[in-house]
């Protein structure tokens, strides 16, 4: 097969292409405005930031409409103010979260959302983490820690006096929970670490608050005494209310009980609940960022481990405290790993019940979802995914594409929906992000699962004290540019966010469309996320030749999906063919599974789903402190589970694509060499759809993405289905005529740059509305690209020639094209700039004839805003613009006529034919004019090179209809 070139793909541009217009349609079915005119639902969120409740219910309406006008399906309104460094202009009294100013905003806000059919989220607390103004540091709601307080008694002498106070500083109310003495055992010390004797641990009797102990004739002893006090952590860039708000305990009951009570007292006016029914859509809370010196704790937590575990805590609290937030005593290495990790899977339990799961619960008895970042402690984020109605992550935050992964298993044998993402929070990015830079970050993480994009984010038009271009969340920073971009009308790029807006609700739709697939389940041990630890041969070598996974924690696997049926678990989607397990990456990579987890992984294999463990899984081990027998049931299950013939056991990563190929286990997308190339595949009905992308999830990978092009191989799921291209751009969908069918799949040629995307659908003829196919389709051909036009082959190609075309039937047939003119390099423009200053807009004129930076020209320098440039060119038959070097979005006019939505990544756009003037619309970030409007701030920025920098060229091209030959 021949390339199918970028170029290939803009016809989806011109007149001949078929626009998709109309209503929605089912799954299976897709109709003709599904992709074009994608619904409310799928669109964009923002992060709307408002400085507590310093905001106008007009001003608020009128920002509503903006993110309705712009293409935006919703807000998350946040009381935010970072930038504020003097406090005490917001008046939290009087304008704080929760107040009657804040209702009342929120009010207008959900109006106007109800009126332009957007949904509008709201986060739980004033900030975060989860807060409320009801309880102080002492309440038996309020966030807790467990402090410890050490002495050493030297052998045979005798400790008199008050317990151990903390040996970190915190709030001075405190509680004596209990005095140990254990033996300092220096074999079991580490660089870190004071070694100790399990075994010599004792209970010491205290009075009063003092300890009178004697140690024993023999080694040296060290007393520890653990207190649980509040830690007083009150939420981010507080006070947002008076009395102040102090973070809740995330691990009880109680504290969840404390935010329902007050949104049931306070924030719920009988207005709101009114007008959640018609414009709510979930309630947010960020990350887990619950702050302590100390061990992270609750009251109940040592009765809920012994309930949940089956042993008293207690002797094992020495390897568990922490002191700034390291560990300081410690047991051999293998019983310390394991009662540290039945600690935090107890404290991961209480957190998903207590907390996650009862929020949930309530947010739907008032008409709301849960959406979450359930990550930050060392808890199941795979299982918080399952119980959340929207798992949510973070491009800043997550190192790599598996940190989704793990979010998008919990999420899929759940069967929730949506997986969101924090998008855009680039440190230092203030007023100097460009979209291009965001939709390269973003393009890996829709390929991992995310198909909600929350963009960080849109700020409130002012704030007491904000200087132009308004008030803005993050920045200044510690008195730099801060966090991200304030994205909205202050931008000049927002003069093109309808186009940015469109190609993420597209990726979204579809990324939203049937159910999942992926090739095999990862089976974590330990559930953590945003830590950037991947899956060992899946992440370094089976991504890179096609195949797709996601992980999968012990409690998904109670879920009642997680079933096999046909060779697949959980066959209505994911539809896993395999399931890989791996030592446990967080804990020493050592083989450890629960009884349970072996039972079920049993059960799997004696229904035939293939299994893959990577290590010796013969003297396996339960994950926490075993209990009599575990460990031996455990490796009784294990050793009948490894007699099954769909499981294999081998010794290194590398071994792992034979064990698949043995086990018949193929992944769906195939190409021969390691690629760049992310895929993701969603299954609705009989028609397949295909996300690809060329990106990584990191801001400037090493070494750089190169090009991808190369052949893929799609499986199919309708044994007669044929290849679309759903351009996320245009919404345009066209019926491609260049591939090849391969067995049981369709193999065609990807060509994308870094960063870019594409979208493929495999389905029945004439799906979209395409209309009908006459005769075979191309398989091959030195033309640059040929396509479809009323049904009937064309080629095109930007040379006159002889052209050579393989159908699908066999048979070759040739097509001539006659003279084309060669390319030529636009170098003369008119342009005009409209500059943007804080005092208004100022103009720019001038001619060039040559196209450079604005950066570079000395009337542009320091120039931010939107350039017009317009030139005149004869132009009879058709014709490719390639733009070259934008910064940073841009339009294409025609003789005055709009082209279609420009591809941000790849900027070159079919003009069509007998054009004669073109107008090329650039708009910029604001960071060159910031530079020299608030130097104080955002001197230290770079000068950035906007505008249109090419080489711009106008490379003609002809066509010829493929004759095919009739047959006899």
């Amino acid at each position: 097969m021949n390339n199918l070139t970028r170029r290939g793909f803009l016809f989806l541009g011109t007149a001949t292409a078929l626009a998709l217009t109309g209503s929605p349609a089912s799954a299976t079915s897709p109709g003709a405005g599904w992709f074009a005119h994608p619904r409310r639902a799928v669109r964009p969120m923002v992060r709307w930031w408002w400085p507590d409740a310093h905001v106008d219910p007009a001003e608020i309406r009128r920002e509503v409409d903006q993110l309705a006008d712009a293409g935006f399906g919703g807000a998350e309104i946040a009381a935010v103010h970072h930038s504020i460094r003097d406090k005490s202009v917001l008046d939290p009294a009087g304008h704080g979260w929760g107040t009657p100013a804040w209702n009342a905003a929120v009010e207008a806000a959900l109006d106007q959302a109800a009126r332009r059919g957007l949904r509008i989220d709201l986060t739980i607390g004033p900030s975060w983490p989860a807060a409320v103004p009801t309880i102080t540091p002492d309440s038996a709601a309020a966030v807790k820690e467990l402090a410890h307080g050490s002495v050493a008694v030297p052998a045979g002498t005798t400790y008199a006096g008050e317990a151990p106070p903390p040996a970190v500083a915190g709030h001075p109310v405190r509680k004596l929970l209990l005095v140990q003495a254990a033996r300092v055992e220096p074999a079991n010390s580490t660089r870190d670490e004071t070694g100790l004797d399990p075994a010599s641990v004792v209970r010491v009797p205290v009075s009063d608050g003092r300890v009178e102990w004697t140690a024993p004739a023999e080694g040296g002893w060290v007393l520890i005494a653990y207190w649980e006090r509040g830690s007083g952590q009150r939420p981010e860039s507080g006070p947002h209310t008076v009395p102040e708000a102090y973070v809740v305990d995330h691990f009880s009951r109680a504290g969840s009980q404390a935010v329902i009570d007050y949104w049931e007292s306070t924030l719920l006016t009988p207005t709101v609940r009114r007008l959640l029914k018609r414009a709510g859509g979930a309630l947010f809370e960020d990350s887990i960022e619950i702050e302590s010196d100390a061990l992270p704790w609750t009251p109940g937590l040592p009765a809920e481990f012994e309930r949940r575990r089956g042993y008293d805590l207690a002797p094992f609290l020495p390897v568990i405290v922490l002191t700034d937030e390291d560990q300081v005593f410690a047991y051999d290495a293998a019983l310390t790993r394991h009662a540290r990790k039945d600690y935090w899977d107890t404290v991961s339990e209480l957190f998903n019940e207590h907390h996650l799961g009862m929020l949930r619960d309530w947010a739907h008895s008032i008409g709301l979802k849960l959406r979450a970042q359930p990550y930050g402690l060392r808890t199941d984020a795979i299982a918080s995914a399952a119980i959340l109605d929207v798992a949510e992550g973070e491009s800043l935050g997550f190192k790599n594409l598996d940190d989704y992964r793990c979010l998008a298993g919990g999420r899929d044998l759940a069967g929730r929906e949506v997986l969101s993402c924090e998008a855009g929070a680039y440190q230092g990015g203030a007023y100097t992000t460009t979209w291009t830079k965001l939709l390269r970050t973003m393009g890996g993480a829709y390929a991992a699962g995310l198909n909600q994009t929350v963009l960080h984010g849109f700020s409130y038009a002012t704030a007491p004290g904000a200087a132009w271009p308004g008030f803005a969340a993050f920045t200044p920073y510690n008195g730099t540019a801060g966090y991200a971009e304030s994205w909205g009308p202050r931008q000049p790029t927002w003069r093109h966010i309808n186009d940015i807006s469109g190609y993420f609700a597209r990726i979204h739709q579809v990324m939203r469309e049937g159910v999942p697939c992926a090739d095999v389940a990862v089976l974590r041990q330990t559930g953590y996320t945003k830590t950037g630890i991947g899956a060992g041969w899946f992440t370094a070598s089976g991504v890179p030749i096609g195949w797709t996974h996601q992980f999968v924690s012990g409690p998904l696997l109670d879920l009642p999906a997680a079933r096999v049926a046909h060779g697949r678990l959980a066959p209505d989607g994911p539809a896993y063919k395999a399931l890989f397990v791996e030592g446990d990456r967080f804990n020493a990579g050592e083989c450890t599974m629960t009884v349970g987890v072996a039972r079920r992984l049993l059960g799997y294999a004696t229904a035939g789903l293939p299994i893959v463990l990577l290590g010796d899984w013969r003297a396996a081990s339960v994950p926490g402190v075993a209990r009599d027998g575990e460990n031996e049931r455990l490796c009784g299950l294990l050793a009948e589970l490894l007699s099954r013939p769909s499981v294999r056991m081998i010794a290194a990563a590398g071994d792992v694509p034979a064990a698949l190929d043995a086990l018949g286990v193929r992944p769906d997308v195939r190409y021969a060499a390691a690629s760049t190339l992310l895929t993701a595949r969603r299954v609705a009905g009989d028609v397949d759809y295909y996300y690809l992308c060329n990106g990584k999830h990191v801001e400037n990978p090493k070494p750089p993405i190169a090009l991808v092009d190369h052949e893929v191989t799609l499986a199919r799921t309708a044994r007669d289905g044929v290849p679309y291209l759903l351009d996320p751009w245009t919404g345009r969908a066209e019926r491609l005529a260049l591939y090849a069918e391969d067995g049981d799949g369709i193999r065609l040629r990807v060509r994308l740059r870094p960063g870019e995307s594409m979208v493929v659908a495999i389905g029945r003829p004439a799906l979209f509305g395409t209309g009908t196919v006459k005769g075979p389709h191309a398989v091959a051909t030195d033309a640059d690209l040929v396509r479809f036009e009323k049904g009937t082959l064309v080629v095109r190609a930007s040379r006159a020639g002889t052209y050579t075309t393989t159908l699908s039937d066999g048979r070759t047939v040739t097509s001539m094209i006659g003279p084309v003119p060669e390319p030529v390099v636009l170098s003369s423009w008119q342009l005009e700039v409209e500059d943007w200053r804080p005092e208004g807009t100022t103009t720019h004129r001038m001619a060039l004839d040559r196209l450079s930076p604005w950066s570079d020209i000395p009337d542009l320098a320091d120039v931010s805003g939107i350039g017009v440039y317009t030139t005149d060119i004869r132009l009879e038959g058709g014709a490719y613009l390639e733009l070259g070097e934008v910064t940073d979005t841009c339009r294409v006019l025609a003789d005055g006529r709009l082209l279609d939505p420009v591809n941000q990544l790849d900027p070159v756009v079919d003009l069509g034919r007998g054009v004669r003037t073109l107008r090329v619309e650039v708009a910029t970030p604001l960071g060159n004019r910031l530079r020299v409007a608030d130097p104080a701030v955002y001197g230290g920025l770079t000068r950035q090179p906007y505008g249109l920098i090419g080489p711009v060229r106008l490379v003609p091209y002809g066509e010829a209809r493929v004759a095919v030959p009739h047959t006899s």
